[in-house]
């Protein structure tokens, strides 16, 4: 379910893209980071950095669709979205708490938590989801300044990046603790 409710506002917001307006797509997507927060909220869980940043980047960006320039270019959204989603994931690292580790604290134990493997697990973990943004972001600049390259290269690019954040975030807590026989200190996509 965790990866679910990660995942919902970026998938709803890329399907709706394709038949919708991106002004529409991006309210949608605000409204269900909202709806998981509120989710988050009522199981007396803690909101969480990625989802509250995610409705500030979609707002802002879909404000600025309303109210500045209605003509942006459906890549152009995407690199708006993708650039505030990395700084969301920058700034949870440089403010010395990667988004990871809230969801990380809710599927492992106390135990685990206290381990200074958590710690460095998260902050790794992070940097692949930092990075991962940092590569769409490039795809799209690549297909907005790139003459001729197609449109699917762009989306290429994205789906590389996100798919390969989710196997290293599934597979390096498990390297760690196979390796150095510690519990896994993150299972953030593993529920």
């Amino acid at each position: 379910m965790t990866i679910f409710l990660i995942f919902a506002p970026y998938g709803a917001f890329a399907a709706l893209m394709l038949v919708a307006s991106a002004t529409v797509s991006l309210l949608c997507a605000a409204l269900i980071c909202v709806a998981v927060i509120a989710l988050d909220v009522a199981r007396g869980r803690s909101i969480k950095t990625l989802t509250l940043g995610s409705v500030v980047v979609f707002t802002a960006v879909g404000s600025y669709l309303t109210f500045v320039d209605a003509t942006l270019s459906t890549t152009a959204v995407k690199l708006a979205v993708d650039a505030g989603i990395f700084l969301v994931s920058l700034s949870s690292i440089m403010l010395r708490h990667p988004f990871t580790r809230q969801y990380a604290m809710e599927i492992v134990d106390a135990e685990t938590t206290r381990l200074p493997s958590f710690e460095r697990v998260n902050y790794l973990i992070c940097w692949a989801w930092t990075g991962a943004a940092l590569l769409m972001m490039v795809g799209n600049i690549a297909v907005l300044y790139v003459p001729n390259l197609p449109l699917w290269s762009g989306l290429l690019v994205a789906f590389a990046a996100r798919n390969g954040a989710v196997c290293f975030t599934r597979w390096y807590p498990q390297y760690r603790k196979a390796k150095y026989g510690t519990p896994p200190a993150s299972a953030l996509l593993s529920h």
